[in-house]
């Protein structure tokens, strides 16, 4: 399918997103989160791993202090800024790729923009703070708008979904709205739908198989499925391969950006899936109607 270009915007920076697939490199910095809690928990760790994405090959790097695996709990704005506060001061003016902070919190996220961020990557697409707008068009930042059902303590009780697609898009042109009214320049946003965020395996996989559906929504698509609990066991098995198909389908089914944890293997996959993606024929253009002429009244068109 072709996939639309867009001019993504992030702090002073223009991004073109549709000509190849950007990468996002994941950087966990908690030590609780779903596959890699405690790895990059030291603010040594941390700069030594956010170096390696960007030498990796990475187009942006996310930072999250806050885990939303399934059943985690939320942490204060004190906890949270506690353990971003000395990665960004290492970083800053260290990395030649924008630096996104994965937070639903306005406060966390102005004080990371202070500290050289430039993107804020909402989990909960404004439906937990509003204000998050607010802050994002104070300093320019591009802004992440992910679709999440309930919280991560509720999930395993949703019920389940007849129609994944139908609700995201209706939720996240929702999300659009709310950071338009408020004065967010569209070209600043970018949807994710939410693989794993309050959704069951078998919709995870069909959120991949008709992501296309979300070209409605006009804004360029971030898709993360990185060692995602659908893809299987992150404990037990190597997750690498299914992340790689998982990658590969959401890049030719429409996916702008795709968000990573390992970078270097995750790059061969999008190049593969982008080439591809080149080689596909163009969609044929719909046959035009013919006009159809009023039946009489003994069923024979009028001439």
């Amino acid at each position: 399918m072709a996939r639309k270009r867009f001019i993504w915007k992030a702090g002073a920076r223009e991004l073109q997103l549709g000509d190849r697939t950007a990468v996002m490199g994941i950087l966990n910095i908690t030590p609780d989160s779903f596959s890699d809690g405690g790895m990059f928990e030291s603010p040594e760790a941390a700069y030594a791993r956010a170096m390696e994405i960007e030498q990796q090959g990475a187009d942006v790097i996310d930072i999250g202090a806050e885990s939303t695996r399934p059943g985690s709990s939320r942490i204060s704005e004190e906890d949270e800024w506690a353990r971003l506060q000395p990665v960004l001061k290492r970083l800053r003016n260290k990395l030649t790729i924008p630096v996104s902070v994965d937070t639903y919190k306005s406060s966390v996220a102005a004080k990371a923009l202070e500290l050289g961020a430039e993107v804020i990557n909402d989990p909960s697409g404004l439906t937990f703070d509003p204000m998050l707008a607010k802050v994002a068009i104070q300093y320019n930042a591009g802004l992440i708008l992910n679709h999440m059902r309930g919280t991560p303590e509720t999930w395993a009780k949703l019920s389940p979904l007849p129609d994944p697609l139908a609700t995201i898009i209706v939720d996240l042109r929702a999300s659009i709205h709310r950071a338009r009214r408020d004065g967010v320049d569209g070209m600043r946003i970018v949807i994710d739908p939410g693989i794993g965020f309050g959704k069951r395996k078998e919709e995870n996989f069909r959120i991949l198989g008709q992501l296309q559906r979300l070209q409605l929504l006009e804004a360029p698509v971030l898709v993360g499925p990185s060692r995602k609990r659908f893809l299987g066991d992150a404990k037990t098995e190597d997750l690498v391969p299914a992340g790689a198909a998982a990658v590969a389908s959401a890049i030719l089914n429409g996916a702008h950006l795709v968000r990573v944890h390992d970078v270097a293997q995750m790059i061969q996959a999008v190049n593969v899936a982008d080439s591809i993606l080149r080689e596909l024929p163009p969609e044929p253009e719909p046959e035009p109607r013919r006009p159809v002429r009023d039946a009489g009244p003994h069923g024979r068109a009028q001439r």
